[in-house]
């Protein structure tokens, strides 16, 4: 036993050690792709923006949209065969070049029906800016990096904001078809306002088109006083039901299909949570092997022989009891009675008279009248035809007095 719960110790102190080793020296990577995922807590998701949405539209629904924006708002549509009839705020940051024409009509006829759609990223689908008439045009940071916005409603937001590790701008290009739009946010360039957030009337509903989606990330939003940039540009949204397009998020270009990936993944990804697997694991193993070794075979219970006799003795004595054959009892226990006593003391006992209570009182050792009373009774008993239970008690009690000394 000690020898195996010292080479348990030692195990766990290797493990320990092992890990500590391969943790030493080691720098937690970050990962800077812009993968725009409301679970990704990395610099370039969104999940605190997805968290926060809630909190933006407390009154609203808040659902996440994991197909393309035909096939969801086709199938939860008036005529459609969805669950609920889509109906709010079309919600799609960064990543939107998974869209195609059909996609963008189904947005535009949603739109057009009342409701709103609102895109942030650095390019408008083709079909989208010819639909609008709308041109981007693209301008380069200095050496800083540095981009600054700002929004034109002072009233909802009065400051600039300042991105880095932002290599330029993507603005809307001022020309005449950008008149008939409103324009609700700029990108400074060379101390000049470039507009980067319009909105547009569509049918019965509108468009809010905004060329800068990192501002919308876990980095931008949790650094410094931006997210008050971010809360500003939805403000202008109205307070309805969310949908918050994911399938952009999950879609894989290169091959065209949703990604397989192991629901550990994200998990195995954490150092720490990772170390704990592994080690749950490795003990779970060790438990296994220890105790298999020391289990013991199940020893077959044999129960003893039992002892049917006093068994035999109640159900006997029931019988009689239940029977009330008296005079049965009584015969049987005098012949038992006189039996026991030639065996005992080797007498004659055809002849119960005074003789034979001066031989047995004087073999047994028992106090005469003791004697005497035993044997008169048996007398007087063999001289009845009648028996009742008194008769069977006496008896009883003066034999129990005899073997008593």
């Amino acid at each position: 036993m000690k020898k195996i719960g010292l080479a348990i110790i030692s195990i766990i102190i290797l493990v320990i050690v092992l890990i500590q080793y391969s943790n030493f020296g080691k720098t937690k990577i970050i990962d800077w792709e812009e993968s725009y995922d409301e679970k990704s807590t990395q610099p370039y998701g969104t999940y605190v923006l997805y968290k926060e949405l809630s909190n933006l539209f407390e009154t609203q629904k808040i659902r996440t949209v994991y197909y393309d924006p035909t096939t969801y708002l086709t199938a939860n549509s008036e005529d459609g065969n969805g669950e609920h009839i889509a109906k709010g705020i079309y919600l799609l940051i960064g990543n939107s070049n998974y869209l195609d024409s059909y996609d963008i009509k189904t947005i535009l006829r949603f739109t057009n029906e009342g409701n709103t759609l609102f895109i942030s990223d650095y390019h408008l689908h083709q079909k989208l800016a010819d639909t609008l008439g709308l041109e981007t045009q693209y301008y380069a940071n200095g050496t800083d990096s540095i981009s600054t916005y700002t929004l034109k409603n002072k009233f909802l937001f009065k400051e600039e904001i300042q991105l880095d590790k932002n290599e330029g701008d993507i603005v809307f290009k001022t020309d005449t078809a950008l008149k008939q739009y409103e324009i609700l946010g700029y990108a400074k360039q060379n101390d000049t306002l470039k507009p980067n957030v319009i909105r547009i009337d569509h049918g019965l509903g509108q468009i809010i088109l905004h060329l800068e989606p990192k501002v919308f990330t876990n980095y931008h939003l949790l650094k410094e006083k931006r997210y008050k940039y971010a809360e500003a540009v939805l403000s202008y949204l109205p307070n309805d039901n969310v949908y918050f397009d994911s399938y952009d998020k999950i879609y894989n270009t290169t091959y065209g299909n949703t990604k397989q990936e192991s629901n550990l993944k994200w998990f195995l990804q954490q150092n720490a949570f990772k170390w704990a697997w592994y080690l749950s694991l490795f003990f779970a193993f060790i438990f296994i092997l220890f105790n298999a070794k020391r289990r013991q075979r199940i020893i077959k219970i044999i129960k003893p022989i039992e002892n049917t006799t006093v068994g035999f003795v109640k159900t006997i004595s029931n019988l009689y009891f239940e029977t009330q054959d008296h005079k049965n009892i009584i015969t049987k226990k005098i012949t038992y009675f006189l039996e026991k006593l030639r065996t005992d003391y080797n007498i004659d006992t055809s002849v119960l008279d005074d003789e034979f209570i001066e031989k047995l009182t004087a073999k047994s050792g028992q106090n005469k009248d003791v004697v005497a009373k035993v044997i008169k009774h048996i007398n007087w008993l063999n001289s009845k035809t009648d028996f009742f239970e008194e008769n069977l008690v006496h008896l009883n009690r003066y034999i129990e007095a005899f073997y008593s000394k």
